[in-house]
């Protein structure tokens, strides 16, 4: 049995933090979306199907990118914090950063046309 409980979530939806927790059992879990863990309490083993799997246990951290894949052993009980953030496909992050940059230099110069900045 799994349990979870959102904590926090960005304005745009893109990010959460949640606490879950999970009885003893086996499953798969595909990542839609980067996901760090912070192991709170109990363990699990956890196996990408590439390298060898790893029990993980309180104090852990532990990353799982976009489209990973992964096996999860939970022998009695593990809960965990997740920071989860959905992937921005690289062009619209490049947008993102080419506008702010535009707006923090536009802004300069309307600050300095009006006296509020002197020329460097």
């Amino acid at each position: 049995m799994a349990r979870n409980a959102t904590l926090s979530q960005s304005a745009d939806g893109q990010a959460s933090t949640l606490v879950w927790d999970c009885t003893a059992g086996t499953f798969d879990w595909f990542y839609d979306i980067d996901e760090t863990i912070y192991f709170l309490e109990g363990s699990a083993t956890i196996s990408d199907g590439h390298a060898p799997a790893k029990t993980y246990g309180a104090g852990d951290v532990l990353f799982l990118p976009q489209g990973a894949v992964c096996r999860w052993h939970v022998e009695s009980y593990v809960r965990k914090v997740a920071f989860c953030r959905r992937v921005q496909p690289k062009a619209v992050t490049l947008a993102v950063r080419v506008l702010g940059r535009l707006k923090r230099t536009l802004s300069r110069k309307q600050a300095r046309n009006s006296g509020f900045l002197e020329a460097a």
